[in-house]
Protein backbone atom coordinates (compact mmCIF):
# COMPACT_ATOMS: atom_id res chain seq x y z
CA UNK A 1 0.00 0.00 0.00
CA UNK A 2 2.89 2.31 1.13
CA UNK A 3 4.16 1.82 -2.50
CA UNK A 4 1.12 2.13 -3.99
CA UNK A 5 0.87 5.62 -2.17
CA UNK A 6 4.36 6.74 -3.28
CA UNK A 7 4.21 6.00 -6.85
CA UNK A 8 1.05 7.56 -6.72
CA UNK A 9 2.33 11.08 -5.19
CA UNK A 10 5.42 10.55 -7.99
CA UNK A 11 3.30 10.16 -10.79
CA UNK A 12 1.62 13.50 -9.56
CA UNK A 13 4.69 15.51 -9.48
CA UNK A 14 5.60 14.21 -12.62
CA UNK A 15 2.27 14.95 -14.36
CA UNK A 16 2.08 18.30 -11.84
CA UNK A 17 5.80 19.30 -13.99
CA UNK A 18 4.29 18.50 -17.58
CA UNK A 19 2.01 20.67 -16.91
CA UNK A 20 3.88 24.02 -15.62
CA UNK A 21 6.19 22.87 -18.57
CA UNK A 22 3.48 22.43 -21.17
CA UNK A 23 4.67 22.73 -25.03
CA UNK A 24 2.63 24.61 -26.68
CA UNK A 25 0.86 23.99 -29.97
CA UNK A 26 3.57 23.76 -33.05
CA UNK A 27 1.25 26.16 -34.98
CA UNK A 28 0.70 28.40 -31.84
CA UNK A 29 1.03 32.44 -32.64
CA UNK A 30 0.84 35.31 -30.93
CA UNK A 31 -0.82 38.36 -33.27
CA UNK A 32 0.81 41.16 -31.90
CA UNK A 33 -0.74 44.94 -32.78
CA UNK A 34 0.66 47.71 -32.19
CA UNK A 35 0.22 51.78 -33.21
CA UNK A 36 1.79 54.61 -34.35
CA UNK A 37 3.54 56.11 -30.52
CA UNK A 38 6.89 57.33 -31.24
CA UNK A 39 9.69 56.97 -30.42
CA UNK A 40 8.02 53.39 -28.87
CA UNK A 41 7.12 51.79 -31.63
CA UNK A 42 5.76 54.03 -35.29
CA UNK A 43 5.93 52.90 -38.91
CA UNK A 44 9.13 53.10 -40.81
CA UNK A 45 7.16 55.50 -43.32
CA UNK A 46 4.82 57.29 -41.47
CA UNK A 47 1.88 55.99 -42.29
CA UNK A 48 -1.11 54.26 -40.22
CA UNK A 49 -0.71 50.75 -41.54
CA UNK A 50 2.81 48.69 -41.83
CA UNK A 51 4.20 44.82 -40.86
CA UNK A 52 6.75 43.40 -39.84
CA UNK A 53 9.94 45.32 -41.05
CA UNK A 54 8.33 48.27 -41.69
CA UNK A 55 7.43 48.60 -37.45
CA UNK A 56 10.65 50.14 -35.68
CA UNK A 57 10.61 52.18 -32.76
CA UNK A 58 12.20 51.40 -28.82
CA UNK A 59 8.74 48.74 -27.84
CA UNK A 60 8.82 47.10 -31.58
CA UNK A 61 13.07 45.99 -31.26
CA UNK A 62 12.44 45.03 -27.67
CA UNK A 63 9.37 42.93 -28.16
CA UNK A 64 11.47 41.57 -31.16
CA UNK A 65 13.86 39.67 -29.44
CA UNK A 66 11.57 38.71 -26.55
CA UNK A 67 10.01 36.40 -29.00
CA UNK A 68 12.33 35.29 -30.67
CA UNK A 69 14.15 34.44 -27.38
CA UNK A 70 11.22 32.82 -25.79
CA UNK A 71 10.58 30.49 -29.61
CA UNK A 72 7.35 31.80 -29.64
CA UNK A 73 6.18 32.77 -33.37
CA UNK A 74 4.35 35.62 -34.28
CA UNK A 75 2.66 38.47 -36.51
CA UNK A 76 3.08 41.77 -36.00
CA UNK A 77 1.16 44.58 -37.86
CA UNK A 78 0.48 48.68 -37.22
CA UNK A 79 -2.92 49.80 -37.70
CA UNK A 80 -5.34 52.83 -36.65
CA UNK A 81 -6.92 53.60 -34.52
CA UNK A 82 -5.77 52.52 -31.21
CA UNK A 83 -9.39 52.18 -29.71
CA UNK A 84 -10.00 49.09 -32.67
CA UNK A 85 -6.76 47.64 -31.59
CA UNK A 86 -7.46 48.04 -27.75
CA UNK A 87 -11.13 46.33 -27.91
CA UNK A 88 -9.49 43.85 -30.91
CA UNK A 89 -7.15 42.34 -28.14
CA UNK A 90 -9.58 42.61 -25.73
CA UNK A 91 -11.87 40.06 -27.38
CA UNK A 92 -9.41 37.74 -29.16
CA UNK A 93 -7.69 35.14 -27.95
CA UNK A 94 -3.67 35.20 -28.81
CA UNK A 95 -4.27 38.82 -29.66
CA UNK A 96 -1.25 41.06 -28.04
CA UNK A 97 -1.22 45.14 -27.88
CA UNK A 98 1.94 47.38 -27.29
CA UNK A 99 2.36 49.79 -25.88
CA UNK A 100 0.01 49.61 -23.08
CA UNK A 101 0.53 51.71 -20.11
CA UNK A 102 -0.28 49.43 -17.25
CA UNK A 103 -2.66 50.65 -14.67
CA UNK A 104 -4.87 49.09 -12.15
CA UNK A 105 -8.03 50.02 -13.90
CA UNK A 106 -6.99 47.52 -16.91
CA UNK A 107 -4.50 45.43 -15.10
CA UNK A 108 -7.82 42.27 -14.64
CA UNK A 109 -8.59 43.12 -18.28
CA UNK A 110 -5.46 41.05 -20.19
CA UNK A 111 -2.23 39.29 -19.13
CA UNK A 112 1.13 41.65 -18.54
CA UNK A 113 4.52 41.47 -19.97
CA UNK A 114 7.20 43.74 -18.98
CA UNK A 115 7.93 46.42 -17.92
CA UNK A 116 8.94 47.07 -21.56
CA UNK A 117 9.27 50.98 -21.13
CA UNK A 118 8.98 54.25 -18.89
CA UNK A 119 7.03 57.24 -19.47
CA UNK A 120 4.89 60.14 -17.77
CA UNK A 121 2.09 61.91 -18.42
CA UNK A 122 1.90 65.48 -18.80
CA UNK A 123 -0.09 68.83 -19.66
CA UNK A 124 0.83 70.21 -22.52
CA UNK A 125 0.13 74.23 -23.63
CA UNK A 126 0.92 76.10 -26.41
CA UNK A 127 4.14 77.53 -26.49
CA UNK A 128 4.15 80.94 -24.50
CA UNK A 129 1.04 80.07 -23.05
CA UNK A 130 1.90 79.94 -19.53
CA UNK A 131 -0.90 78.35 -17.79
CA UNK A 132 -0.75 77.85 -14.29
CA UNK A 133 -2.23 74.60 -13.10
CA UNK A 134 -1.44 72.98 -9.65
CA UNK A 135 -3.34 69.65 -10.16
CA UNK A 136 -5.60 68.31 -11.91
CA UNK A 137 -8.40 69.11 -9.55
CA UNK A 138 -7.32 72.81 -10.85
CA UNK A 139 -7.27 71.47 -14.26
CA UNK A 140 -10.92 70.79 -15.08
CA UNK A 141 -11.61 74.60 -15.07
CA UNK A 142 -9.53 74.13 -18.73
CA UNK A 143 -10.61 72.50 -22.34
CA UNK A 144 -8.19 69.60 -22.28
CA UNK A 145 -7.80 67.52 -25.39
CA UNK A 146 -6.39 63.70 -25.11
CA UNK A 147 -6.53 60.39 -27.10
CA UNK A 148 -9.23 58.16 -27.21
CA UNK A 149 -9.00 55.33 -24.66
CA UNK A 150 -5.45 55.65 -24.21
CA UNK A 151 -4.67 55.58 -20.35
CA UNK A 152 -4.08 59.16 -20.13
CA UNK A 153 -8.00 59.39 -21.25
CA UNK A 154 -8.76 56.73 -18.90
CA UNK A 155 -7.43 58.21 -16.19
CA UNK A 156 -8.89 62.07 -16.43
CA UNK A 157 -11.99 60.31 -16.90
CA UNK A 158 -12.01 57.78 -13.95
CA UNK A 159 -11.47 61.19 -12.02
CA UNK A 160 -14.44 62.88 -13.25
CA UNK A 161 -12.51 65.40 -15.72
CA UNK A 162 -14.31 65.13 -19.63
CA UNK A 163 -11.37 65.80 -21.66
CA UNK A 164 -12.55 65.79 -26.04
CA UNK A 165 -10.93 63.07 -26.91
CA UNK A 166 -9.22 62.50 -31.10
CA UNK A 167 -9.03 59.36 -32.71
CA UNK A 168 -5.35 60.11 -34.06
CA UNK A 169 -3.65 61.97 -30.94
CA UNK A 170 -1.99 64.56 -33.64
CA UNK A 171 -4.76 66.16 -34.14
CA UNK A 172 -4.74 67.34 -30.63
CA UNK A 173 -1.30 69.57 -32.04
CA UNK A 174 -3.47 71.24 -34.62
CA UNK A 175 -6.38 71.98 -31.37
CA UNK A 176 -3.92 73.15 -29.40
CA UNK A 177 -2.36 75.39 -32.04
CA UNK A 178 -5.70 76.40 -32.81
CA UNK A 179 -6.74 77.67 -29.70
CA UNK A 180 -9.54 74.78 -29.60
CA UNK A 181 -8.19 73.26 -26.17
CA UNK A 182 -6.09 75.19 -23.67
CA UNK A 183 -3.70 71.74 -22.60
CA UNK A 184 -2.79 68.50 -24.12
CA UNK A 185 -2.96 65.45 -22.00
CA UNK A 186 -0.48 63.62 -23.48
CA UNK A 187 2.54 61.11 -22.69
CA UNK A 188 6.21 62.35 -22.66
CA UNK A 189 7.85 62.03 -24.96
CA UNK A 190 5.81 60.88 -27.41
CA UNK A 191 3.39 64.40 -27.25
CA UNK A 192 7.04 66.45 -28.06
CA UNK A 193 8.03 63.73 -30.89
CA UNK A 194 3.92 63.75 -32.06
CA UNK A 195 4.22 67.79 -32.25
CA UNK A 196 7.79 68.18 -34.11
CA UNK A 197 6.24 65.96 -36.72
CA UNK A 198 3.70 68.27 -37.25
CA UNK A 199 5.98 71.07 -37.26
CA UNK A 200 5.06 72.33 -33.76
CA UNK A 201 8.21 72.99 -31.18
CA UNK A 202 8.03 75.07 -28.14
CA UNK A 203 5.09 73.15 -26.08
CA UNK A 204 5.34 74.03 -22.22
CA UNK A 205 4.84 71.66 -19.79
CA UNK A 206 2.14 72.77 -17.35
CA UNK A 207 1.52 69.81 -14.99
CA UNK A 208 3.62 66.41 -15.03
CA UNK A 209 0.93 64.34 -12.85
CA UNK A 210 2.14 60.80 -13.23
CA UNK A 211 4.75 58.15 -14.03
CA UNK A 212 3.73 55.03 -15.91
CA UNK A 213 5.39 51.93 -17.55
CA UNK A 214 4.67 50.33 -20.72
CA UNK A 215 3.86 46.95 -21.16
CA UNK A 216 2.94 44.18 -23.54
CA UNK A 217 -0.99 43.61 -22.76
CA UNK A 218 -1.94 40.19 -23.47
CA UNK A 219 -5.85 38.63 -24.53
CA UNK A 220 -6.93 36.99 -20.78
CA UNK A 221 -7.07 33.52 -22.51
CA UNK A 222 -3.21 33.77 -23.65
CA UNK A 223 -1.74 30.64 -22.14
CA UNK A 224 0.15 30.96 -18.67
CA UNK A 225 3.80 29.44 -20.73
CA UNK A 226 3.66 32.18 -22.91
CA UNK A 227 2.95 34.42 -20.43
CA UNK A 228 6.15 33.31 -18.20
CA UNK A 229 8.68 32.39 -20.86
CA UNK A 230 8.06 36.04 -22.68
CA UNK A 231 8.38 37.65 -18.96
CA UNK A 232 11.78 35.34 -18.47
CA UNK A 233 13.14 36.67 -22.10
CA UNK A 234 12.69 40.18 -21.19
CA UNK A 235 14.29 40.01 -17.80
CA UNK A 236 17.15 38.20 -19.04
CA UNK A 237 16.83 41.24 -22.15
CA UNK A 238 16.98 43.64 -19.30
CA UNK A 239 19.89 42.03 -17.76
CA UNK A 240 22.20 41.61 -20.53
CA UNK A 241 21.79 45.79 -20.78
CA UNK A 242 19.78 45.18 -24.56
CA UNK A 243 16.78 47.30 -23.09
CA UNK A 244 18.98 50.06 -22.21
CA UNK A 245 20.93 49.71 -25.29
CA UNK A 246 17.98 49.97 -27.70
CA UNK A 247 15.84 52.67 -25.37
CA UNK A 248 19.38 54.76 -26.06
CA UNK A 249 19.20 54.41 -29.62
CA UNK A 250 15.88 56.29 -30.13
CA UNK A 251 16.73 59.13 -27.47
Amino acid sequence: MLKLLKRAVLLGLVMGAAVAHAELPPDYKVVLLTENFPPFNMAVDDKNFARDEGIDGISADIVREMFKRAGISYTLSLRFPWDRLYRLTLDKPSYGLFSTTFTAERQPLFKWVGPIAKTSWVLLSAPGNKLQIKDLKDAGQYRIGAYKNDAVSQHLESIGLKPANALRDQENVKKLIKGQIDVWATTDPVGRYLAKQEGVTGLETVLRFNEAELYLALNKDTPDEVVQRLQKALDELRAEGFVDEITSSYL
